[in-house]
């Protein structure tokens, strides 16, 4: 590039770098062999889960260790393990993940894991032995649904994040009003009218309320009848667009 100085490396130091990435490579290489014999053999113990954990950190991309991993809590870990132990196990992955997530957030099989670790998420215990209020799964629903709000402000158009925050959303033990995802995407927009997948996810929202406007009686909420909430919500589209009349992408969501 123009105005920034070469650097000459000596014929040492560039040996020396060389010799550094080989030491790397080698090391990952045993890693791998020594974590894929242990799979072939089956090895569920605790030893193994940390080396997955290893291997992963390097290479979150091998979705094979990704598999095995889930296999050594699944059959390995949680039959020996209280229900706490199982929640701590799982809190553990999502904040591991989550570090990993900053650093490759659109590797789909970070996001695959995490959506994993949700679903697995036990039901505490209470005080008479039956089975809890789900007190730990919303929590943990709760929490992602922030995790991917910091996603998509860091990164607004990440596909990976969108379809990930569509599945909480439809997920959560508590579900949210479409009426707050209207105002999370409005936004959205407003910081960036270009953003296509915001408007995406508005038109998803914006058909699943015309639809059971359009196949139930009148159904009052919180927010008012879901037809009138549609009418203002088309009447807010055409007042943005009127402002920047050269976005397609709302344009595409009133045709």
């Amino acid at each position: 590039m123009h105005g920034v100085k070469r650097v000459r490396h000596s014929a040492q130091a560039l040996e020396a770098k060389r010799l550094k990435e080989k030491a790397k490579l080698d090391e990952y290489l045993a890693l791998t062999e020594d974590v894929l014999s242990r799979k072939k053999n089956n090895d569920l113990s605790q030893d193994a889960l940390q080396l997955t954990a290893r291997l992963l950190q390097i290479n979150p991309d091998f979705y094979t260790i990704w598999n095995y991993r889930r296999i050594i809590l699944l059959n390995g870990i949680f039959p020996a393990s209280s229900p706490d132990e199982i929640n701590d196990a799982i809190t553990g992955d999502l904040s591991s993940t989550m570090i990993a997530l900053k650093a490759h957030p659109k590797v789909y099989w970070i996001w695959n894991h995490r959506r994993w670790c949700l679903e697995n998420t036990p039901h505490e215990p209470s005080v008479d032995g039956e089975t809890g209020a789900g007190v730990w799964r919303k929590a943990n629903w709760d929490r992602e649904l922030y995790v991917v709000e910091k996603m998509l402000d860091a990164d607004p158009r990440n596909f990976h994040a969108w379809n990930y925050r569509r599945y909480v959303l439809a997920s959560m033990p508590v579900p949210r009003s479409e009426k707050s995802e209207l105002v999370y995407t409005s936004r959205k927009i407003e910081a960036n009218i270009s953003n296509f997948s915001a408007w995406h996810q508005r038109s998803k929202v914006l058909t699943s309320l015309r639809e059971s406007s359009t196949n139930a009686p009148a159904r009052p909420t919180e927010e008012g009848d879901d037809k009138e909430l549609l009418e203002s919500e088309i009447l807010a589209i055409q007042e943005l667009l009127d402002e920047q009349p050269d976005s397609k992408c709302g344009k595409n969501l009133l045709s």
